[in-house]
């Protein structure tokens, strides 16, 4: 295909995309508010196809240069695209248990790993999946994040990590948390699925961690439609994540390269005949977590609009706040101290002395098109596939049971308007205030 060629099918798809009918006018009570929800213009559309007529159906150009500029925006030295934020995770933690690390610094199976109560499961699973312990934090009442003096109290003979998501994008006391770490010699690593374009203490969530994993599913702050990325500073454990993620391989030449350490054939590894083919050396029991070069083209598309994508979320989250102040019956979020979050949600309990329950006030809202969701798994202690596993809890799990059974969020992403916003805020307003 011609350049010029190329140029007419991308400029095709654009004004394709401009000819559909764009948002139909809100409803209120018809239109439905998502609580969350992936924010697509015609770049992404050129994007995917400028993709697709390359047939880039693997990893390549496109899934370098993603990992190579997301690294760049969060000031880390590697990054490397996986097919979800969930397989981040896995990999995040997993990295940790290699041989290939000095003895002090490996996690092994019995290992004490610090996490939280009220989250979502992929946070926790890898401990579990790795033959660790999880030790159960709670969290505090008003940002839903534990603290650093709970951590610290968690802290015990067996415990060798700490692994903790930012709720809904409001930062946890990451710096306190990391030093903690460190003044322990524990691994830490940042889930910052929720949570992309956040600070404290002035600095971008997901850099305090010795890994940090970001999601790309179409709820998060960018989208790939599936997709995730584990960021790392540390060169050797960034290694061992690639190797991870691509089958446990020991070779590092990308998909369709041959020879890129000019010693293919002419290694010894182990017990292998020597000379034996490095592209096929494996010195990790790993998995294939690879993204493809459609998905990272989207991302490269979607990561241009990142600020814009932020201060939207912003805004919602401050005028949904600000419409809620003073509603009886309602406990309302707030930031973590010292922090500028970028909101995935807008999160509200009903009083323990309300007239009314969590649920009546969610199928209110669902009954209005407005949508509503819990805070994930509530305190997974109580989930079913988390009844029997091997765990310690630190404390009373008081609030993860309050989130549990009182506690939901509704959307600020950046597809609402503010008549969206502003038509939750009525809703809400309305049943609280019919209730007494």
């Amino acid at each position: 295909m011609s350049e010029d060629h190329r140029r007419a099918v991308l400029e095709e798809t654009r004004k394709y995309h401009r000819s559909l009918r764009g948002p139909e006018e809100f409803v209120p009570g018809v239109t439905e508010i998502w609580p969350s929800g992936a924010v697509l213009d015609e770049t992404d559309r050129a994007a995917l196809v400028e993709a697709a007529l390359d047939l880039r159906i693997a990893a390549g150009p496109a899934s370098r240069k993603f990992e190579s500029s997301f690294a760049r925006l969060l000031k880390r030295r590697k990054a490397h695209l996986t097919n979800s934020g969930s397989s981040a995770n896995l990999l995040a933690l997993t990295a940790h248990t290699s041989s290939h690390l000095p003895e002090e610094r490996r996690l092994r199976a019995g290992d004490e790993v610090i996490t939280v109560a009220a989250g979502f499961p992929t946070t926790v699973n890898p401990i579990v999946q790795n033959g660790m312990v999880p030790v159960f934090v709670d969290i505090d009442p008003t940002t839903y994040n534990t603290t650093a003096d709970r951590v610290a109290a968690a802290i015990g003979p067996r415990t060798r990590g700490i692994m903790i998501a930012h709720a809904l994008g409001n930062p946890f006391e990451v710096a306190e948390i990391a030093q903690l770490a460190a003044d322990h010699g524990l691994v830490f690593i940042e889930d910052n699925c929720d949570a992309v374009g956040s600070t404290y203490q002035g600095r971008l969530t997901g850099t305090f961690g010795h890994a940090s994993t970001v999601s790309f599913y179409p709820a998060h702050h960018l989208t790939m439609g599936e997709g995730g990325i584990v960021t790392t500073s540390d060169l050797r454990l960034a290694r061992i994540v690639e190797s991870l993620r691509d089958w446990g391989r020991d070779c590092w030449c990308e998909p369709g390269k041959n020879d890129t350490c000019l010693k293919r054939f002419d290694q010894q590894f182990g017990d292998l005949p020597s000379g034996y083919d490095h592209k096929y050396v494996f010195s990790h029991i790993g998995y294939n977590l690879k993204s493809t070069d459609l998905q990272a083209a989207l991302g490269l598309s979607q990561l241009t609009r990142l600020d814009e994508f932020v201060a939207a979320r912003r805004r919602n989250w401050r005028r949904m706040r600000e419409g809620l102040d003073g509603v009886r019956h309602l406990l309302l979020p707030e930031p973590t101290p010292g922090s500028e979050p970028s909101w995935f949600g807008f999160v509200m309990t009903v009083a323990p002395d309300a007239p009314f329950t969590c649920g009546e006030l969610t199928g209110f809202l669902e009954s209005r098109r407005i949508g509503t969701r819990r805070l994930f798994a509530g305190n997974l202690t109580r989930q079913p596939a988390y009844r029997n596993i091997p765990h310690r809890v630190v404390g009373e799990l008081t609030h993860s049971d309050t989130v549990m059974t009182s506690t939901f969020w509704t959307g600020v992403y950046p597809g609402l308007t503010d008549e969206m916003i502003d038509y939750v805020v009525a809703s809400v307003r309305e049943f609280t205030a019919g209730r007494g």
